[in-house]
């Protein structure tokens, strides 16, 4: 980029340029770092753009992000109304503020998500409020109708899958027409997501799986679409010998019991595969369900002892679970990238995984970096599990968990993602000057 083309912005900052910082305000209407890509995707990528240099500000709604030092969160509160213990709650009325709440409660009252829609008119407003403070604007897959028109800065909008391809698992596998209207009426907010995608000047995504899906399901053109790859912490997520492998233990991460994640599958392979090792168990990382398919799969294949969950544990916890497991595991119908099996295999711990939406991308070939299974399979995910668990010599093991850090330590790492999408900020400065 030539002298030209480098314009100050104000308070110091750039419109262009190089390697001069950039003032970020990174959007995430929800955060929660625990369970859920985004609050993941939110807090390493700031921590990284920071180290780079670059002044990040989050701008975020409850659940609040976890951040790292050095990165400011600006709470932008919602209503809450989906906070444990009390979900899908009704605010007293002295908790109102404007037309927005009550925006927010008249659709959660009727069915649906009200969220997307109300984190972008509450974060345009605060965008106006400050304007000049920014040189871009990166939401983190909101694609509200707020976030349409001059935000005065340019926007570029991370979309992690979309959120159509769950709405379509959820509809499958609705035993009858009441839940299924209930799921079109709570993902009705998709409508707006795919009108909003297609006016977007810039879009990131974290595979080349879901760049292909945000042209079919939501008409994204190609050509505004760059695909940068995200990726583990591979300082924190890392091999120590000292750490016991605790046999039978099997691993995995999931967020909702919703079908996309197909822990019930998980769930219905153990029970096969306590036929012949009744050592094995599984440790599920997130909130246990009292009632649904993952619930009553459990108490019917009499797995109450042999299934814990766990949640709101500290990183090192975590990534000691992980260590210790003698077998990690990936089980989702889709992923739009599976931060799970990247962080799996940057501990060494050998990994099973489906062949749903970008795991593959992730994950690598069968043989070499994992053990890849079909999605929905549970006699498949029993049989690579049993041939992992009942690897004597753990050459396999071994084998699979070196060749599976290696493989993340080469390709997906959050110091990659963030110089990526620093790139991709350059440009939409870039192409916003060109277009003045």
């Amino acid at each position: 980029m030539t002298a030209e083309a480098i314009e100050a912005g104000p308070r110091g900052g750039v419109t262009g340029g190089d390697d001069l910082p950039l003032r970020i305000a990174l959007l995430t209407y929800k955060g929660n770092p625990f369970c859920g890509g985004q609050g993941v995707y939110v807090r390493h990528l700031s921590r990284e753009l920071a180290r780079l240099g670059h002044r990040v500000e989050v701008i975020g709604s409850q659940p609040y992000p976890v951040l790292d030092d050095g990165v400011p969160l600006t709470e932008l509160a919602s209503l809450d109304l989906y906070r444990q213990p009390d979900p899908f709650r009704t605010p007293k009325r002295d908790e109102y503020r404007d037309w927005i709440d009550a925006l927010e409660v008249a659709t959660m009252w009727t069915g649906g998500f009200p969220e997307p829609l109300t984190f972008s008119l509450r974060a345009r407003r605060h965008l106006a409020a400050r304007r000049g403070d920014f040189d871009v604007v990166h939401d983190n897959q909101t694609l509200g109708y707020g976030l349409l028109g001059d935000l005065g800065a340019p926007l570029v909008t991370t979309i992690h899958h979309p959120i159509t391809v769950d709405r379509q698992l959820e509809l499958d596998a609705a035993p009858d027409w009441k839940r299924r209207a209930s799921v079109r009426r709570w993902y009705a907010f998709t409508r707006m997501q795919k009108r909003v995608a297609r006016r977007l000047p810039s879009v990131l995504t974290v595979s080349g799986t879901s760049r292909d899906e945000i042209v079919e399901h939501l008409g994204v053109r190609q050509d505004r679409i760059r695909v940068v790859h995200i990726g583990a912490d591979t300082d924190l997520w890392s091999p120590d010998p000292a750490v016991p492998e605790v046999p039978g233990r099997i691993v995995t991460t999931s967020s909702a019991d919703v079908p996309l994640k197909g822990l019930v599958h998980l769930v219905e392979a153990l029970a096969k595969l306590r036929t012949e090792n009744p050592d094995a168990h599984l440790v599920v990382v997130g909130k246990r369900a009292e009632d649904g398919p993952v619930a009553q799969a459990i108490e019917r294949y009499g797995l109450d002892g042999a299934v814990r969950f766990v949640k709101g544990i500290t990183d090192a916890e975590l990534v000691d679970l992980y260590r210790g497991a003698q077998v990690a595991c990936v089980p989702s119908l889709y992923e739009g990238f599976s931060l799970p099996a990247a962080e799996a295999m940057a501990t060494g711990t050998p990994l099973v995984a489906t062949t749903g939406g970008a795991i593959p991308e992730v994950a690598g070939p069968d043989g070499e970096t994992c053990l890849a299974v079909p999605p929905s399979d549970a006699g498949a995910l029993a049989a690579a599990l049993g041939r992992l668990l009942g690897d004597a010599g753990a050459e396999l093991r071994t084998r699979l968990g070196t060749a599976g850090r290696a493989r993340v330590l080469d390709r997906f790492t959050w110091a990659r993602a963030a110089q990526g999408t620093a790139e991709l900020y350059r440009e939409a400065i870039a192409a916003r000057g060109a277009r003045r």
